[in-house]
């Protein structure tokens, strides 16, 4: 078989067959568990009735051997014959007997597919059951109508055509799965009872809509092509054409599922606009007599006279005609099915409730490390030691400061000394800066430390006064400063105190203006004195220069040299 609906439906009618004789019937498709299935198979059966796929599964894994099979009957075999199945149909083959019956059967067959079949077959009889007053390839029993319908309209036209008097089981057939979706949902909306049947839902939900179907529980089923072959229920009146059908094959076995057994039925088919070059050609092959169908709507007044649709008759079933179970009613059964699609399209109250899920507790970590981890290897802060565990964490300031390669190593290596033990740290007190004394006369100035090690020193102070232990040992670099007035800062080593060193408040940072590059230099108290602005003069001579640099309390500037082609220039 091609699908598993049809799969079960023939396994059902061979069980009420050969329920005198006892005959053992088993049904072997997707979508249910393995193991009743094999466990049925060691007890012995009479007839498999199988889909392609299962039934390779179950012979590749030795489990079923069909070495002794005396007949083989395709069912729907222009299908099973296609590109599709046709590779698993040949495999299958390979495994029976040479020595067998083979026996096809479908509603149609085209030459391609007869052609095909003789070759597994050996004087092949063609028998071709027909009515006499039937046109054609279809039944006289079954009303076509075809309207040409726009997209946007065409829900609207269903719900009224549902509507229609004497109206039973109606089958809904679409293209697409997520068409067939759209429809089954919209339409229970308005208040039809309706069901859906298509590739994306579970084996179980399948089946239920197809049970609920046959027990008269939903009478409105909207499904894909998979159950336009061979599906048989009772008291089908109505078959509408959603979206137009692939090819004139399609179209056969779908409004076939209605007029069966000398019953009468109504199909209708929904053209679009975009669907006219494919139904013309399905109307040419099947010799049908509506190449141009007209254009409908659903307030349009043949729709009502050709159906027998009541006047006045919304898109919304009223609410004295709800008197169908629905979907919900029809219990969906486990199959143990082997994929995970079944649940999502399950009844919400079929659906067991799940215990609420622990969310996960996520651990901060810094740099790869947890935060417990970091705490034991970096001392913390003794006022952050002190505080309560609950209380608000304090941010941390961050200071902007320009740093380079050569002072991010420099600043490393600042951390390193700060975690050193409190005692192998000497500890040292920055005095207070002394009287100037006498000026002396300055040749040449010290050149400054790199600004890498001036910023590693006032981080290790920082470190040491923040922690509240001795700071260590440092010089201070002597920086060439402007004219303005100059404050020395000296450190001289003092004996340790008795009682715990208390760190004087750190000095206001004044950044004094400097042309090249600007340095944090701790300033005395006094004010300092105005900047004098440069101006340019005359150039006098040499003597003269060097003593004007002299300022008024006797400090010697450092010289200054002019390039001599300016100093000619000058003078001249």
């Amino acid at each position: 078989m091609p699908t598993r609906e049809l799969c079960q439906q023939v396994t059902n009618d061979l069980l009420t067959a050969g329920k005198v004789r006892n005959v053992r019937v088993l049904a072997i498709y997707g979508g249910r568990a393995y193991e009743p299935q094999v466990e049925a198979l060691k007890k012995g059966v009479d007839v498999i009735v199988g889909t392609p796929g299962r039934l390779l599964d179950l012979a590749g894994q030795r489990k079923l051997d069909l070495s002794k099979v005396r007949a083989l009957v395709l069912d729907e075999a222009d299908e099973m014959l296609d590109l599709g199945f046709l590779p698993d149909v040949e495999r299958i083959i390979t495994m029976l007997p040479a020595k067998r019956q083979t026996m096809l059967f479908s509603a149609t067959m085209p030459g391609a597919v007869i052609s095909l079949a003789r070759r597994y077959m050996s004087q092949p009889t063609h028998i071709n059951a027909t009515s006499p007053d039937d046109e054609g390839t279809t039944v006289k029993n079954t009303a076509q109508y075809v309207y040409r319908a726009h997209s946007m309209d065409k829900p609207e036209m269903v719900a009224r055509i549902l509507q229609a008097e004497g109206r039973g089981l109606a089958m809904i057939f679409c293209r697409t799965k997520r068409t067939a979706a759209d429809i089954a949902e919209q339409l229970e909306r308005r208040g039809f009872a309706s069901g859906a049947v298509h590739g994306d839902l579970g084996q179980g939900a399948r089946e239920q809509a197809l049970r609920a179907f046959r027990n008269g529980k939903v009478d409105v089923l909207v499904c894909t092509d998979v159950a336009a072959r061979g599906i048989d229920v009772e008291g089908v009146t109505h078959v509408i054409n959603y979206q137009s059908p692939e090819d004139e094959k399609t179209y056969l076995h779908r409004i076939g599922r209605t007029g069966r057994a000398g019953a009468k039925g109504i199909a209708i088919t929904l053209v679009d606009w975009d669907d006219i070059p494919r139904w013309q050609l399905i109307n040419k092959t099947l010799d049908l007599s509506f190449p141009d169908p007209v254009e409908t709507y659903s307030t349009s007044p043949h729709l009502y006279e050709d159906l027998d649709i009541p006047a006045g008759t919304k898109g919304v079933l009223p609410r004295a005609e709800r008197t169908r179970a629905g979907l919900g009613a029809e219990e969906i059964e486990d199959l143990g099915e082997t994929g995970g699609r079944g649940r999502r399209s399950a009844a919400p109250a079929a659906r067991e409730e799940r215990a609420p899920r622990t969310p996960r507790q996520r651990r901060r970590t810094r740099g790869g490390a947890s935060v417990a981890e970091g705490a034991a290897t970096v001392p913390a802060p003794a006022a952050e030691a002190e505080a309560p565990a609950d209380a608000p964490r304090t941010p941390r300031r961050r200071r902007r400061t320009r740093v380079n390669a050569a002072e991010a190593v420099a600043a490393e290596a600042a951390v390193a000394v700060a975690e050193a033990p409190a005692a192998e740290v000497p500890a040292a007190v920055v005095a207070e800066p002394e009287a100037p004394a006498a000026p002396k006369k300055r040749t040449r100035t010290r050149a400054a430390k790199p600004k890498t090690e001036a910023v590693a020193a006032e981080v290790v102070a920082e470190t040491a006064a923040t922690e509240g232990e001795a700071a260590p040992r440092r010089r201070r670099a002597r920086v060439a400063k402007p004219a303005t007035e100059e404050a020395t800062v000296q450190s001289a080593p003092v004996a340790e105190p008795e009682a715990p060193a208390v760190t004087r408040p750190r000095r206001r940072r004044v950044i004094k203006p400097v042309e090249d590059e600007v340095d944090f230099q701790i300033a005395p108290i006094s004010e300092p004195e105005p900047v004098r602005r440069r101006t340019r003069t005359a150039s006098k001579p040499k003597t003269e220069a060097v003593a004007e640099a002299t300022t008024a309390e006797g400090e010697a500037k450092p010289r200054r040299r002019r390039a001599p082609r300016a100093t000619a220039k000058a003078e001249g």
